[in-house]
């Protein structure tokens, strides 16, 4: 068995937005570069074991941190986070580290991403897999309601809470993820946080994440992304996941991409990379490797 190497930490200087990037990189002797998005409030370090359980060594593997995310840069006084920035910063992001081919694969929020990007630039992504990545039920939009709540939310923001260990920062991990094992969430909770000078454990996202947004996700602008895809896609589902559409939904949502399979992923909830990382990297690495229309 080979032995597949640590990635590569590095930082990346994004030319249009001006911010610092963190990324992990997994080099190979591949044109074909697969970048790997994330969820809301995780981290490029969630994709370490399913790179090392089939992707590292066979394809050039790129995992960003978001913009207020993991080690990239936060947006800074006065800034929020608007969900079509992220595609700013990966448009700099694949324009300067990848290579001959791009796909792309995201996990629910990086899903959105994904897709939004493969939508906006059709001709530029080799294949696409979105993991539990085609949104959560429709929001409307921009509401009265809802712009009164993020302003409200964002005012009563105070800071960042605090754990004693690292123990404490990974038992609350489980607590919103049953499936997640002791030794996979601490080692989550020990790429997650940071340690202050009070000797206190933070997850390193920015705080202003846990406010809800002026614009709630809307299925009709999604879906004329989706119709603009051309490569063929991939999505993927865990068995045990809560947050699978309804399954008239998921056929409504499935129909709007041009060449699409789908997948189900036994064993794993929504945090499928965590919960079956070897299934998962088997299942993209087949995905990856198959010939053009297949």
């Amino acid at each position: 068995m080979s032995i597949v190497p640590d990635p590569r930490s590095r930082k990346l200087h994004l030319p249009t937005t001006k911010l610092d990037y963190h990324l992990l990189e997994w080099d190979a002797d591949s044109d074909h570069t697969v970048i790997l998005l994330h969820g809301f409030l995780d981290l490029a370090w969630t994709w370490e074991a399913t790179a090392r359980a089939g992707l590292a060594g066979r394809f050039h593997l790129i995992a960003p941190d978001f913009r207020g995310h993991g080690d990239s840069d936060r947006i800074g006084k006065g800034g929020y986070y608007y969900f079509m920035d992220y595609l700013v910063d990966l448009r700099d992001l694949v324009q300067q580290a990848a290579r001959k081919r791009v796909s792309l694969v995201g996990h629910s929020m990086g899903g959105s991403v994904a897709a939004y990007y493969a939508g906006a630039f059709p001709d530029e992504v080799y294949r696409l897999a979105l993991l539990e990545g085609t949104g959560p039920p429709d929001m409307g939009g921009a509401t009265p309601e809802r712009v009164h709540a993020w302003i409200s939310s964002w005012q009563r923001l105070r800071g960042e809470r605090s754990y004693a260990t690292l123990d404490e920062a990974a038992a609350q991990m489980r607590r919103h993820d049953s499936l997640l094992d002791e030794a996979t969430a601490r080692d989550a909770a020990a790429h997650g946080t940071t340690q202050g000078p009070d000797g206190r454990y933070r997850f390193k996202h920015d705080p202003l994440h846990a406010t809800p947004g002026p614009y709630g996700f809307q299925i009709d602008a999604a879906e004329r992304f989706w119709r603009r895809i051309k490569c063929p896609t991939l999505l993927v589902e865990g068995a045990k996941s809560g947050f699978r559409h309804p399954p008239a939904e998921a056929d409504r949502r499935a129909a709007c991409f041009a060449h699409v399979q789908r997948a189900t992923l036994e064993g794993a909830g929504h945090a499928m990379q965590r919960h079956q990382p070897a299934s998962l990297a088997a299942l993209l690495s087949q995905w990856f490797s198959s010939a053009p229309g297949t």
